[in-house]
């Protein structure tokens, strides 16, 4: 039973198909807890056993969940930007897990709208100036991969 004043948002049979069981009523906060982890709805609402069609609904619809659906996306995007950073940094290596830093990029430069707007809204500056900001770290990241591209064709040609 839902908290006095608080409504709640009405889900239709199809949205729920893939779903077992009985609804944990903590659902919410394990999807925010694993989306802020990987950015990833799916995952995160397989984690919390709700379909994605249910949380795509209530994010809709009540804007609170919307907010902080926002605010765990931006975090899943700072984790993936400093993951894409450290291992720029560091290398990769053969047998560890596989990462794929192009297509990091391409999905950090793919959703920087979202983050902008999260951004935004968290740091109280305007969605433009934190899209530039993630332009110039974009930018950044890309002209790392070049240097550390000319460096291992130069390694290569000397050691011949």
């Amino acid at each position: 039973m839902a908290a006095r004043g608080v409504t709640r948002t009405k889900i239709k049979r199809q949205l729920t198909q893939g779903e077992e069981g009985p609804l944990n009523r903590h659902w919410r906060g394990v999807f925010l807890d694993f989306l802020g982890e990987s950015s990833n709805v799916s995952y995160a609402a397989q984690k919390a056993g709700v379909s994605p069609s249910r949380a795509y609904k209530i994010r809709r619809e009540e804007p609170e969940f919307a907010r902080q659906w926002r605010k765990a996306l931006l975090e899943g995007y700072e984790h993936l930007e400093l993951e894409t950073l450290r291992r720029l940094r560091e290398g990769t290596t053969v047998d560890g897990p596989k990462f794929d830093i192009s297509n990091a990029l391409r999905l950090l430069v793919m959703h920087r709208e979202t983050v902008s707007r999260a951004q935004a809204e968290q740091q109280n500056v305007s969605a433009e100036q934190v899209r530039a900001s993630i332009d110039r770290k974009v930018k950044a990241i890309r002209e790392q991969i070049e240097r550390e591209k000319r460096q291992a064709k130069e390694k290569g040609s000397t050691s011949q």
